[in-house]
């Protein structure tokens, strides 16, 4: 195998190890009137009924496997349930609806996510201290689980979305922001549930695994506040010209007010699956093909651009010591950020694609790619409004890239990624993995003897 396809190996191999279905499968057990959740028991007697809500790109794996966990049921319990996914993860599983919330590749929040999101709402505001909920989130949850306050449109949040994107904002960031104007985020799901237990099951995709910036902590009390958002909206939004007035006016009104009711129901939340199992299931794929292994963590985190450049870098010195008889491996997990540059020019990319292509705009000359590729791609399948995981480079890729006289610069410049791996073949298609760790790098360099 070249070393293009050990790469993709070792990559599928990490998402692999965080299939939602079997994640969520593993960690319950039901068996002679009993429900293992974690560490909750449930005895279920008395349970009339187990709701099942949720929302995220995992959506589709994580209630396949509950489902399956569940499917001996002592008969006197109903099971239902709602879950919001992207389009694209829709199916058919009987008592668990999937909800299409948003368009494949586009993520951000809909009018559908909100109708969805009033469905959960809707449920979970019906159940009784007899019943269990068990809510299923994971990554994209933010914008698949939206329900703004009455005194902020949809449109609105929105927009405060694009912009602290653009403006770089990192996830847990955003989230902040996302929880003190939504009905349900900074744990508003919890608030609202009347059920007598709800248990949260959570595939992260941030950094540090902080359960109130995970999709914006629904199932958790919230531990920002108001004057937090605004903190946030200040440092990125200084001239107060880039969001909405309306968003300022209600934060404002809200900083001095009474703190959130209290949950009514016991609850817990348990993190099944987080980067750092890809990572090392990477590593020991690696491993298992004879590459002698660098395992940088699942903390790798800031510029796509400066995050590419650095691997590269990493790849080259290695290249550059003794003479080894091992192929090497560079294995980083974590998630960065892209800051869109102003333009007319339409564009396509996502974070993945930028920290390849920054490696390859940082080092244009195939002689420079000899013997190794680099690697990075999104867990879920979506890298940034593409239908791209990510994508790869190695020589042969460069190679095309300067008979094409395509120049990496122009296209890095206005984070326009997509085209240029799509003219000289280096995305990563996966279409949806149903999971959603954040993303991960692989670069490896051949033996150097």
């Amino acid at each position: 195998m070249s070393l293009r396809d050990d790469a993709i190996a070792i990559w599928t191999t990490a998402v692999n190890a965080v299939d939602s279905e079997r994640l969520v499968s593993d960690c319950i057990h039901c068996e002679n009137g009993s429900l293992q959740v974690g560490n909750d028991r449930v005895e279920l007697g008395a349970t009339r009924r187990i709701e099942i809500v949720g929302a995220g790109k995992a959506g589709a794996g994580m209630a396949r496997g509950v489902l399956a966990a569940l499917s001996n049921l002592p008969a006197h319990v109903e099971l239902g349930g709602w879950v919001n996914v992207p389009a694209d993860c829709v199916e058919s599983l009987g008592k668990i609806h999937l909800h299409a919330a948003r368009p494949a590749g586009v993520n951000e929040p809909t009018q559908d996510g909100v109708d969805g999101t009033r469905q959960i709402l809707k449920r979970i505001q019906s159940l009784s201290e007899n019943d269990l909920c068990i809510v299923l989130i994971s990554g994209g949850g933010s914008a698949l689980l939206p329900a703004p306050v009455p005194e902020v449109s949809l449109e609105t949040k929105q927009a405060v979305t694009r912009f602290l994107a653009s403006a770089g904002a990192p996830i847990s960031e955003l989230n902040v922001v996302r929880s003190q104007i939504s009905l349900v985020k900074g744990g508003g799901l919890l608030r609202n549930c009347r059920a007598g237990r709800l248990i949260g099951l959570i595939i992260s995709d941030v950094i540090g695994d902080p359960l109130d910036i995970i999709a914006s902590g629904p199932t958790v009390p919230s531990s920002t506040c108001p004057t937090d958002a605004l903190e946030i909206l200040d440092r990125y939004d200084s001239g107060r010209n880039g969001v909405p007035e309306g968003v300022y006016a209600y934060l404002e009104s809200r900083s001095t007010g009474l703190a959130p009711d209290s949950p009514s129901c016991c609850f817990s939340n348990y993190v099944i699956g987080a980067n750092h199992i890809a990572v090392v299931a990477a590593e020991a794929e690696a491993r298992r093909r004879g590459y002698s292994v660098i395992n940088l963590g699942s903390h790798n985190c800031g510029s796509a651009r400066e995050h590419g450049e650095a691997l590269m870098e990493r790849l080259q010195m290695l290249g550059k010591q003794p003479k080894s008889t091992l192929p090497q491996c560079i294995v980083a997990g974590g998630e960065t950020t892209v800051q869109l540059a102003e333009t007319r020019h339409q564009r396509r990319g996502g974070r993945n694609q930028e920290v390849v292509l920054a490696a390859i705009a940082a080092n244009r000359s195939p002689s420079q790619w000899s013997n190794l590729v680099l690697l990075s791609g999104g867990t879920d399948g979506e890298d940034g409004p593409t239908d791209a995981a990510g994508a790869f480079a190695d020589e042969q890729i460069v190679q095309t890239m300067i008979e094409q006289e395509i120049s990496p610069h122009e296209y890095l410049a206005i984070n326009n990624s997509y085209p240029l791996f799509d003219a000289v073949g280096g995305l990563l298609m996966t279409g949806p993995t149903h999971t959603n760790v954040m993303d991960l790098a692989i670069g490896l360099l051949g033996p150097t003897s």
